[in-house]
């Protein structure tokens, strides 16, 4: 069993600076509010129109906004300062926005406040109640932000298992070495291999060798997104975006900033999406679905998948310059007829593992029972030995598996008259045979069974494959 080594603890990253947009067309005001705010340790930015306002949201992250109602000098109405508003919500509906007009009125408070802005101040200013309004709004926003984060991340994470790495077979020793060297790296990474290999546990690995360990690692199974939500999916959506967007949500790529994002099945993203995924990884920039604010992530891809990458670029079913950006380095993992010498290791640690799930004193294999799977040709690889002794726990009946407590039958399922066979082993033979047939490529064995990918995916994670 090998375990990934010990590194010294990242420094824990420095708190963001809080960032305040301010907007009046009057230079002399923005050069107070700039200086009063620096000095309380807030980060700036200062513009004089409605049109600059929008391009500074559109590429960049504020914790609040400052803005006048009135643009022109012979306009006291506040109807342009209202119109701004409105067009502010499209665009971040959440960020705090304080108003200020030197032609305050109850009324005109009233119309700002239900437009969305979340407090009012007359100019001239009082400092300390300026300040006093910031303070509190901004500590509402980051609350409120926080809050949004880790619920999407508890969603995500709550359930997550994370499997111990057992790898001690000469043929997975080139794999280690390349681990331990370009795991501490923020390099992007492509992980191949067959159906259930593992290569979600390599990702993981790679995660806790890297300096990006504090932060979480998100994992998406890009092949069971239906196609309409995958933008939803990885790069959220704002409330209205679509009729079901009943609120904001945080996309995958958001939190996964400043760690790891996990695209799992990559090859079966399709061709259209492939381009907004390329320009996240080439910019590190994205919008929610619905929004046109720009959105910096700083994330770590590492991407996996059990199909030639290369063949499919070259058939023109995956862009080649999105395979450029995934494979800064490529780790490949042998199936386990390759390193049957791991079998007894990870047969023992699913067996203790479930076991002490199903509370039954079982103590090991019989000698039969470790011999039927050193031999077995594991056509799921470890996914499959996994499903394995967890059957073969449930239906144990002593305190040791025996060979037919394992199930592994499906090698003369194949010879089988098919009148002879249950649905179950039908459907496991028939869904082994498209697999094989269409090179392990979801979609195309999908489309051969007349399943959906996400239909596909649920029968092969039921039966091991």
């Amino acid at each position: 069993m090998t375990k990934p080594e010990e590194s010294v603890a990242p420094a824990p990253p420095k708190p963001e600076p809080v960032r305040v947009l301010i907007a009046d067309d009057q230079a002399d005001v923005r050069e107070a509010l700039r200086l009063l705010l620096k000095a309380e340790g807030y980060a700036t930015e200062a513009v004089s129109n409605p049109l600059a306002v929008i391009e500074a949201l559109q590429t960049g992250e504020f914790d609040l906004m400052l803005m006048d109602l009135n643009y022109h000098r012979d306009t006291t109405s506040g109807q342009e300062g209202i119109d701004l508003l409105l067009k502010i919500q499209g665009i971040d509906s959440k960020l705090p926005i304080v108003v200020m007009t030197a032609w305050g009125s109850v009324e005109l408070a009233v119309e700002a406040m239900r437009r969305g802005a979340r407090d009012f101040i007359q100019k001239p200013w009082d400092n300390q109640r300026l300040l006093s309004i910031i303070r509190t709004q901004i500590d509402l926003y980051r609350t409120m932000r926080r809050a949004e984060r880790l619920e999407a991340e508890n969603s995500l994470l709550r359930a997550q298992n994370r499997p111990v790495f057992i790898a001690e077979s000469k043929a997975m020793q080139p794999l280690l070495m390349l681990l331990s060297r370009i795991g501490p790296s923020d390099a992007n990474v492509l992980i191949t291999g067959e159906h259930g290999t593992g290569k979600e546990v390599v990702a993981q690995t790679l995660h806790v060798l890297s300096s990006r360990s504090s932060r979480p690692m998100i994992t998406v199974n890009t092949g069971g997104l239906p196609e309409g939500t995958f933008e939803s999916e990885l790069f959220g959506h704002i409330k209205g975006a679509f009729t079901d967007a009943r609120a904001d949500r945080v996309g995958r790529f958001e939190l996964a900033d400043h760690g790891t994002l996990f695209l799992d099945e990559i090859a079966n993203v399709p061709m259209k999406q492939q381009a907004k995924l390329l320009r996240v990884l080439e910019t590190g920039e994205m919008e929610r679905v619905g929004s046109s604010k720009t959105r910096k992530v700083d994330v770590r891809v590492l991407s996996a998948t059990n199909a030639d990458l290369k063949l499919e670029s070259s058939e023109g079913r995956f862009r080649s310059d999105l395979l450029f950006r995934l494979n800064t380095v490529e780790l490949h993992i042998p199936p386990l007829r390759e390193r049957r010498e791991d079998i007894p290791l990870l047969a023992s640690h699913f067996l203790k593992l479930y076991a002490e799930r199903y509370r039954k004193p079982i103590k090991g294999f019989e000698p039969a029972a470790l011999q039927r799977m050193v031999e077995h040709p594991w056509p799921g690889n470890v996914r499959e030995l996994d499903h394995s002794v967890e059957r073969a726990v449930l239906m144990s009946t002593g305190d040791q598996i025996l060979p037919g407590d394992l199930g592994l039958e499906s090698e003369r399922a194949g010879s089988a008259k098919i009148e002879d066979m249950s649905l179950e082993e039908v459907e496991y033979l028939l869904i082994k045979k498209a697999l094989s047939r269409h090179s392990g490529n979801i979609s195309h064995a999908a489309d051969a069974l007349g399943l959906s990918r996400s239909a596909l995916y649920r029968r092969m994670q039921k039966y091991g494959l």
